[in-house]
């Protein structure tokens, strides 16, 4: 059997506390949700990454400003 679903969706202001790797972040509906995970050598790396510094304090409360494409343009 099938379900066709039309929506239609207006978001105003969304807050996340937290997203991970396995984090599963969806508006609307969806069918099937079917995990996957794809790790690639893009840079061509041959060793790992050098240890992190520890003078600097872990801080979870870090803000990342955004900018929405339609209220950018909205604007004009």
């Amino acid at each position: 059997m099938n379900f066709y679903v039309q929506q239609s969706i207006h978001i105003r202001m969304i807050k996340i506390g937290g997203i991970t790797n396995s984090s599963v972040f969806q508006i609307g509906t969806s069918g099937i949700i079917k995990p996957a995970a794809y790790l690639y050598n893009t840079g061509n790396f041959s060793e790992p990454a050098p240890t992190a510094a520890a003078d600097q304090p872990y801080n979870p409360n870090v803000t990342v400003p955004m900018q929405s494409g339609a209220s950018a343009s909205s604007s004009r």
